[in-house]
Protein backbone atom coordinates (compact mmCIF):
# COMPACT_ATOMS: atom_id res chain seq x y z
CA UNK A 1 0.00 0.00 0.00
CA UNK A 2 1.30 3.10 -0.92
CA UNK A 3 1.40 6.55 1.41
CA UNK A 4 -1.74 8.20 2.42
CA UNK A 5 -3.26 11.37 2.62
CA UNK A 6 -5.08 13.70 5.28
CA UNK A 7 -6.62 16.96 4.56
CA UNK A 8 -7.78 18.88 7.13
CA UNK A 9 -10.42 21.56 5.74
CA UNK A 10 -10.91 24.61 8.20
CA UNK A 11 -13.51 27.62 8.01
CA UNK A 12 -11.69 30.55 8.83
CA UNK A 13 -13.33 34.12 8.98
CA UNK A 14 -11.37 36.51 6.53
CA UNK A 15 -10.76 38.24 10.33
CA UNK A 16 -9.09 35.02 11.84
CA UNK A 17 -6.75 34.24 8.78
CA UNK A 18 -3.89 35.91 10.08
CA UNK A 19 -4.25 34.29 13.52
CA UNK A 20 -4.79 31.07 12.15
CA UNK A 21 -1.15 31.18 9.84
CA UNK A 22 0.61 32.71 13.42
CA UNK A 23 -0.37 29.60 15.20
CA UNK A 24 0.71 27.23 12.54
CA UNK A 25 4.32 28.89 12.19
CA UNK A 26 4.30 28.92 16.31
CA UNK A 27 4.40 25.05 15.64
CA UNK A 28 6.38 24.09 13.06
CA UNK A 29 8.61 21.32 13.40
CA UNK A 30 5.35 19.72 15.45
CA UNK A 31 4.53 17.03 13.18
CA UNK A 32 8.10 16.76 10.48
CA UNK A 33 9.99 14.58 13.69
CA UNK A 34 6.81 12.06 13.70
CA UNK A 35 7.59 8.69 12.30
CA UNK A 36 5.93 7.96 8.57
CA UNK A 37 5.44 11.68 7.96
CA UNK A 38 6.37 12.64 4.86
CA UNK A 39 4.93 16.38 3.46
CA UNK A 40 2.67 19.26 4.99
CA UNK A 41 1.47 22.67 3.44
CA UNK A 42 -1.39 24.79 4.72
CA UNK A 43 -3.17 26.18 1.70
CA UNK A 44 -4.75 29.57 2.30
CA UNK A 45 -7.40 30.04 0.14
CA UNK A 46 -7.47 32.81 -2.99
CA UNK A 47 -10.56 33.56 -3.64
CA UNK A 48 -14.47 31.79 -3.61
CA UNK A 49 -13.98 30.47 -0.13
CA UNK A 50 -13.05 30.23 3.36
CA UNK A 51 -11.93 27.77 3.81
CA UNK A 52 -7.81 26.40 4.21
CA UNK A 53 -6.74 23.04 3.72
CA UNK A 54 -3.87 21.51 5.74
CA UNK A 55 -2.54 18.96 3.79
CA UNK A 56 -0.39 15.88 5.13
CA UNK A 57 1.02 12.94 3.57
CA UNK A 58 1.82 9.77 5.60
CA UNK A 59 3.62 6.71 5.03
CA UNK A 60 0.81 4.73 6.02
CA UNK A 61 -2.31 5.07 7.99
CA UNK A 62 -1.17 3.41 11.09
CA UNK A 63 2.02 5.87 11.43
CA UNK A 64 -1.50 9.01 10.92
CA UNK A 65 -3.30 7.20 13.55
CA UNK A 66 -0.14 6.80 15.57
CA UNK A 67 0.55 10.44 15.36
CA UNK A 68 -3.25 11.62 16.25
CA UNK A 69 -3.31 9.53 19.28
CA UNK A 70 0.23 11.22 20.64
CA UNK A 71 1.69 14.36 19.51
CA UNK A 72 -1.35 15.59 18.01
CA UNK A 73 -3.90 14.83 20.75
CA UNK A 74 -0.47 16.69 23.14
CA UNK A 75 -0.60 19.72 20.73
CA UNK A 76 -4.12 20.49 20.82
CA UNK A 77 -5.07 19.85 24.33
CA UNK A 78 -2.54 22.92 25.04
CA UNK A 79 -5.09 24.97 22.89
CA UNK A 80 -4.27 27.98 21.52
CA UNK A 81 -1.43 30.46 22.86
CA UNK A 82 -2.59 32.95 25.29
CA UNK A 83 -2.42 36.45 24.31
CA UNK A 84 0.56 39.08 24.04
CA UNK A 85 0.55 40.30 27.58
CA UNK A 86 -0.31 37.44 29.54
CA UNK A 87 -4.14 37.45 28.68
CA UNK A 88 -6.34 34.16 29.19
CA UNK A 89 -5.87 31.91 25.76
CA UNK A 90 -7.07 33.45 22.54
CA UNK A 91 -10.88 31.86 20.88
CA UNK A 92 -10.30 29.50 17.67
CA UNK A 93 -9.22 30.48 15.08
CA UNK A 94 -11.35 28.18 13.03
CA UNK A 95 -14.77 27.79 13.37
CA UNK A 96 -15.30 24.39 11.58
CA UNK A 97 -13.32 21.30 10.25
CA UNK A 98 -13.87 18.35 8.40
CA UNK A 99 -11.19 15.33 7.95
CA UNK A 100 -10.66 13.86 3.96
CA UNK A 101 -8.63 10.78 3.84
CA UNK A 102 -6.86 9.53 0.33
CA UNK A 103 -4.73 7.08 -0.81
CA UNK A 104 -2.20 7.89 -3.39
CA UNK A 105 -2.49 6.32 -6.36
CA UNK A 106 0.13 7.90 -8.69
CA UNK A 107 2.56 10.72 -7.52
CA UNK A 108 5.37 12.86 -9.68
CA UNK A 109 7.93 15.21 -9.17
CA UNK A 110 10.01 17.18 -10.92
CA UNK A 111 12.68 15.56 -13.27
CA UNK A 112 16.46 16.35 -12.12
Amino acid sequence: MGSVVKINVLTVPEEMRETLEKRFASRAGAVENSDGFEWFELLRPVEGTDSYLVYTRWASEEHFKAWMEGPMQAAHRQGPPAAEGGEAPQRPAASGSTLWSFEVVQSAGPKK
